[in-house]
């Protein structure tokens, strides 16, 4: 099923770079966040062809209606989808900005494809199977560590979302920074998932449909399945504030 994940993904981003050279009209969701005609576009695609993939299989999209606790937490697994992500990133035009489409069993990500379309990179992880990376129509297996804490760690961090006291912070939890990559959206996981950066720190909000995706790419990129702090499905799709990459001692 991954690989037609993969490509409901990749048709999703060809939705959204047929806005990205215009000039891009943004409104306002009732949360502030932006709202573009290109995640709504992806949306649609996505959520009709998962249906046809699965029909049986509830969807969660950040662009579609949330239904209440009530009824999600009798869902033993579902699709999480976050049809653009990194709405910011699109808007500045930097690239940064991602499809995440992750399937969620039992409160946890058992499969999650990240695609970049405008670099039209592809990472994926599934639970038995690993982590990978398609670029240049090329899939390599990719593998993360735990950091050796003793000495400096690059860490990744938001582009748009960025903490003034990040350094501050991990000190008290005993973590130096050798080198600081920002970078938007889920992207952010695949970093620490490929070991292009150690650990990737957010101490401010997101939701579950941000992460979903890039949090199954991060856990089955070890040798043996990563720890991760997200849960999901909670009462609130809020996020609190987590560290990935390290091995769960430091980040609760």
């Amino acid at each position: 099923m991954i690989e037609e994940v993969i490509i409901i993904s990749q048709r999703a981003g060809k939705e959204i770079l047929a806005y990205y050279n215009d000039e891009i009209d943004v409104e306002q969701k009732d949360d502030n966040s932006p709202l573009t005609k290109a995640d709504l576009a992806a949306h649609n695609l996505i959520y009709r062809e998962l249906k046809k993939l699965t029909p049986d299989i509830p969807i969660l999209s950040e662009e579609g209606g949330i239904p209440e606790y009530e009824q999600r937490k009798l869902w033993d697994e579902y699709w999480l989808v976050d049809p653009l992500d990194g709405t910011k990133e699109f808007i500045k035009k930097n690239g940064e900005f991602t499809v995440n489409i992750a399937l969620i069993r039992q409160n946890e990500p058992v499969l999650g494809v990240v695609f970049i379309p405008a670099k039209n990179v592809t990472y994926f992880g599934e639970l038995g199977k690993g982590s990978f990376k398609i670029e240049n129509g090329k899939q390599k297996k990719i593998i993360s560590k735990t950091p050796d804490l003793d000495k400096p760690v690059t860490v990744v961090s938001s582009r748009s979302h960025g903490s003034n006291d990040l350094e501050e912070k991990l000190s008290k939890l005993g973590v130096t920074i050798g080198n600081n990559i920002a970078a938007g959206s889920s992207l952010k996981f695949c970093l620490v998932a490929e070991g292009s950066a150690d650990i990737y720190p957010r101490f401010g909000p997101t939701m579950e449909w941000d992460t979903g995706a890039g949090d199954a790419v991060f856990r089955y990129s070890g040798e043996e399945v990563r720890y991760s702090p997200i849960r999901y499905n909670k009462e609130s799709l809020l996020n609190e504030g987590f560290i990935i990459g390290l091995n769960g001692s430091v980040d609760k």
